[in-house]
């Protein structure tokens, strides 16, 4: 990503307006862990406001929450000693994740969906570098499928995506949970600042 997304990520979160921010773990990561796909070592990539991280932490997983954005890792840090949480924080770009795989786990909340074709596929090389062999991918990711806000991606990108190197296990629609702007509350019919309940697509992807 460039210096001027970064600034864009950076000040969303200084100002309290990043609507991914939702105070809590989505709904779907949560179920996902209580359906037992989560274990080993976790990378939280995108971490944002460290919720995933969080909870994760608390249940006892090791997990390393990672972020482009300086501001949300500062967050992620304060939230986590609020809560009395030992959760790992670092800044980090998604697309250079390292070359060593140390990973079983990769939990992607919203973060496949922001890049473009080129990034993306940069993304999807950096996650299968930071993978051990067998190790899963989850990808939650905003779907195209109806009106909604942020970007929105279909199921022919996930697939289309993850080749090479992987296979898709189980691709599903699920939710997203995010906070309506003004501008966007307008268009679903809602209250501004009210949670909203996105369609989204759920992937689990197995690294070969």
């Amino acid at each position: 990503m460039t210096t001027t997304s970064r600034e864009l990520f950076d000040s969303a979160y200084r100002e309290n307006r990043a609507p991914w921010v939702i105070g809590e773990p989505q709904p779907a990561i949560v179920a996902l862990e209580r359906a037992g796909w989560i274990g080993g070592a976790v990378l939280d990539p995108g971490c944002g406001a460290g919720e995933h991280t969080i909870y994760l932490t608390n249940l006892g997983y090791d997990v390393r929450g990672v972020d482009f954005s300086p501001a949300a890792v500062e967050q992620a840090r304060e939230n986590a000693a609020a809560r009395g949480v030992a959760a790992r924080f670092g800044v980090a770009d998604a697309l250079n994740l390292g070359t060593e795989p140390g990973f079983d786990t990769i939990v992607d909340s919203a973060l496949f969906h922001v890049f473009g074709d080129e990034d993306r596929a940069a993304y999807v090389r950096s996650l299968h570098a930071a993978c051990r062999q067998g190790a899963l991918v989850h990808v939650l990711a905003l779907s195209d499928t109806e009106p909604g806000f942020g970007p929105q991606i279909s199921d022919t990108v996930i697939r289309e995506a993850f080749t090479d190197g992987w296979t898709l296990e189980d691709l599903r629609p699920s939710r997203y949970r995010g906070i309506a702007d003004a501008e966007a509350a307008a268009r679903l019919g809602i209250e501004a600042g009210a949670p909203a309940d996105l369609i989204a697509w759920l992937a689990r992807v197995r690294r070969l």
